[in-house]
C-alpha cells in the first residue's frame, strides 16, 4: 500500500540536506572573507617577485616559510631595529629566536591543522598556544586579535581552511635566539 506524503513533508524531506549544504557552504565562504581581511595571506602565503614588485605566490596560498629557504637564526640588526624577515615575509627573526609561518593547507602530512580539532584550534586562537596547550605561538602572529573572534567565526576560519587545497610544505620548528640553522 502507497502512502501519500502531503506536498509539504515532500518538500521538507528534499529541501533538509540542500539547507545544511548551504550551511556549510555560508560558513566555508565567511571564513574565506575572514582569511582574506583577518590577512592571513599577508604571512602564511609566500611572496614572490613579480612584475610590479613583490606578489603573493597563490600556488602555494597559506603553505607557510617555503622548506627550501634555509634560514639562520638570529639575524643581526642593529637600533633601533627589532627584528628581520625573509623576502618572501614567512619568516622572522627578533630576540625570540626565529619564527616561520605554519602551513595552513589541509596537506595531511605538512599542513599544521592535519591532528588539529576545530576545538583545538579555537582554543590556540584563545590561548596563543599550538593545539591550544602547546608551545607558544610566536611573533609576529596576532593571535591576540583572532582570540577575539566569536566561536562562529573562528569555525568558519577552520571550515575554509579545512577545505583550501593542500599544499606539501614542510615548515620548520622556530628557532631559539642562539640556534643556528
Amino acid at each position: 500500500m502507497r502512502v501519500a506524503l502531503p506536498l509539504l513533508t515532500m518538500v521538507l524531506l528534499v529541501q533538509g540536506p540542500v539547507f545544511a549544504q548551504d550551511d556549510k557552504s555560508a560558513q566555508v565562504k565567511r571564513g574565506q572573507y575572514l582569511v582574506t581581511v583577518g590577512g592571513c595571506n599577508d604571512c602564511h602565503t609566500p611572496l614572490i617577485m613579480g612584475s610590479n614588485g613583490p606578489e603573493p605566490d597563490m600556488k602555494r596560498m597559506l603553505s607557510g616559510h617555503p622548506q627550501d629557504l634555509v634560514v639562520k637564526a638570529p639575524a643581526s640588526v642593529s637600533e633601533p631595529w627589532g627584528g628581520a624577515m625573509t623576502p618572501t615575509l614567512t619568516g622572522w627573526s627578533g630576540p625570540w629566536g626565529v619564527s616561520f609561518a605554519a602551513n595552513l593547507t589541509p596537506d595531511p602530512e605538512t599542513g599544521v591543522l592535519r591532528d588539529f580539532t576545530e576545538q583545538q584550534f579555537i582554543q590556540t586562537m584563545r590561548t596563543g598556544r599550538h593545539q591550544g596547550q602547546g608551545r607558544q605561538i610566536l611573533p609576529p602572529m596576532p593571535w591576540p586579535n583572532y582570540g577575539q573572534m566569536t566561536e562562529d567565526d573562528l569555525k568558519a576560519v577552520f571550515a575554509y581552511l579545512r577545505q583550501i587545497p593542500p599544499v606539501k610544505n614542510k615548515v620548520p620548528d622556530p628557532l631559539p635566539p642562539t640556534a643556528q640553522r
